[in-house]
């Protein structure tokens, strides 16, 4: 995955797991439970989804282990894995920026 604009896109496991990294390092349950919130319950991460996204995202090179403490393995993002979350972010905020055109959306759009 190098971040260029004819990538496909990310998983929504993986771009969840990224946006849950991207602002430090958590352990799998911080993990699950950032996610959770992210979108008010509507994905939740099993163990088994999560740690097979993380050790395809170590293969990856998009997350790296940040350490253990208490038994809890941390993870955090790599360069190469913030990069592709960050495209990742922008595709879909062009395609919502579409949407809104579209008028696809019955919210107004918000303001960058």
């Amino acid at each position: 995955m190098n971040g260029n604009k004819n990538r496909e896109s990310l998983s929504a496991a993986v771009f969840h797991i990224a946006l849950a990294l991207a602002d430090g390092p958590k352990h799998g349950y911080g993990i699950m439970q950032d996610v959770e919130r992210q979108t008010d319950g509507a994905l939740k991460l099993g163990p088994g989804t999560l740690y097979g996204t993380l050790k395809r995202m170590l293969a990856d090179d998009l997350v790296e282990e940040a350490g253990e403490e208490d038994r809890r393995r941390y993870y955090r993002l790599t360069t190469l894995g913030l990069e592709t979350a960050r495209a990742e972010a922008e595709r879909l905020s062009s395609l919502v920026q579409e949407a809104h055109l579209k008028k696809l959306l019955r919210t107004p759009r918000p303001a960058l």
